[in-house]
């Protein structure tokens, strides 16, 4: 794996805190790690965006941030609005490529779901990943209504001929309800993908030592990880 697209459901689902782990899990290995934002929306200038929070948790990656605009919007509409040129999926798919050459593993964290418009075209992170002929993971929530979106993010993702490379829960609470039990165990079913790890609610709230030594027991081994999926979903 040198190109890691890491995607979601949809917005605030803890999509920059599973890259942060899947980062640190990486370094643990001794990995070099590279995290490129494409478009951060919503932060203003000289603000810490979703790479600094990266770095800050995760600690020595190369972190790159190819546009940002103010408003919290969509990309195309953030642009659009800000007067400023859109982030195209070609844009993305060269910035990857030149930080795979130096790097293990690189990073792409996307904005918001799957098929967020980037531009006026309807251009989407799947075109990047399509162009660099990328995995997807899918960072999802763990309650009631996350296996209809879902699914139809894992379908999205097959009718373009991209391959999902997991679902990953991105705040697993500390008391799960009945739905959320369920869930995990749904989960692959769903995607027609593994469960692959699943971050801890709060997690982002840790100090950055403790973060970095916890993050591999979230994540499953294909992303760097020690977590164990039959474990936690009851099956051995």
């Amino acid at each position: 794996m040198s190109v890691l697209i890491v995607s979601g459901t949809g917005t605030e689902i803890g999509k920059t805190v599973t890259t942060a782990a899947i980062a640190a899990a990486a370094r643990a290995q001794a990995r070099t790690v590279a995290v490129l934002k494409p478009a951060q929306t919503g932060v203003a200038p000289g603000e810490p965006g979703d790479v600094a929070e990266v770095e800050r948790l995760a600690g020595a990656v190369t972190g790159v941030e190819l546009a940002r605009f103010p408003e919290p919007l969509a990309p195309n509409t953030a642009a659009r609005r800000s007067g400023r040129e859109p982030v195209r999926p070609a844009e993305i798919a060269q910035a990857a490529e030149e930080l795979a050459k130096d790097h293990d593993l690189v990073l792409v964290e996307g904005a918001g779901g799957l098929l967020v418009h980037l531009d006026d075209a309807g251009s989407t992170l799947a075109d990047a990943a399509k162009l660099l002929d990328a995995p997807v993971l899918v960072v999802a929530q763990a309650g009631l209504g996350t296996l209809n979106v879902t699914q139809l993010t894992a379908e999205a993702l097959r009718a373009r001929g991209l391959r999902c490379a997991g679902v990953v829960i991105g705040s697993w609470p500390a008391e799960p309800g009945l739905a959320v039990r369920c869930n995990v165990v749904d989960f692959p079913v769903v995607a027609d993908a593994p469960l692959a790890g699943a971050v801890p609610e709060g997690a982002g709230g840790l100090t950055p030592e403790e973060f970095r030594a916890a993050a591999p027991g979230w994540l499953a081994p294909e992303l760097y990880g020690t977590w164990d999926a039959a474990v936690f979903t009851g099956a051995s």
